[in-house]
């Protein structure tokens, strides 16, 4: 299967050596290495389109990067850190976070043993000193936690199948109306 790169289909996403230890690479890995290695065909002097077949893109994004490897150089195509503001928990943080939020709730003073953002926040709080609104709670959750959305069943703690069953049986039969 192709994966999108730079506007058109190509490529895989994970190459692999027989018999190597080395974990694959990650998409933005993999897409430096096809930078990398077009650079190396571009001063050699290789066209776009055999650049393009060599390294799994269109020729599209080969022209692309040889007029930013011609203003630039080589390193004009290497990855750059992500931008924008960062995190306000380290991983160090995340790991107490972890940490505290596997023992419970309960042991953490909450009446029930469930977990919502607002008691996961107040959990936050307490053991990094960090304030989380809503949102960015949800985003320790799902993205750097690795949690998922669990709704609790609703059930009646009273609830007893033996007499639902024998009602069924019995009772339903005698009240339904039709055939």
């Amino acid at each position: 299967m192709g994966v999108w790169v730079g506007g058109c289909r190509g490529g895989s996403s994970t190459p692999s050596v027989a018999g190597s230890s080395l974990p694959p690479l990650s998409r933005p890995q993999l897409a430096e290495a096809r930078r990398v290695r077009a650079v190396e065909l571009f001063e050699g002097g290789v066209s776009s389109a055999e650049i393009a077949r060599a390294v799994g893109v269109c020729a599209e994004s080969v022209r692309r990067w040889r007029r930013v490897w011609e203003q630039g150089g080589a390193s004009a195509l290497r990855r750059r850190a992500a931008t924008g503001r960062p995190p306000k928990l380290d991983d160090a943080q995340v790991e107490m976070v972890r940490a505290a939020l596997e023992q419970g709730a309960q042991a953490h003073g909450f009446e029930a043993d469930l977990w919502t953002l607002e008691r996961v926040g107040a959990v936050v709080t307490r053991a990094t000193g960090v304030v989380l609104s809503r949102a960015p709670v949800w985003r320790l959750l799902t993205g750097r936690l690795g949690w998922s959305l669990q709704r609790p069943e609703r059930r009646a703690v009273e609830r007893d199948e033996s007499k639902i069953a024998r009602w069924i049986a019995h009772e339903w039969p005698r009240i339904k109306k039709g055939p």
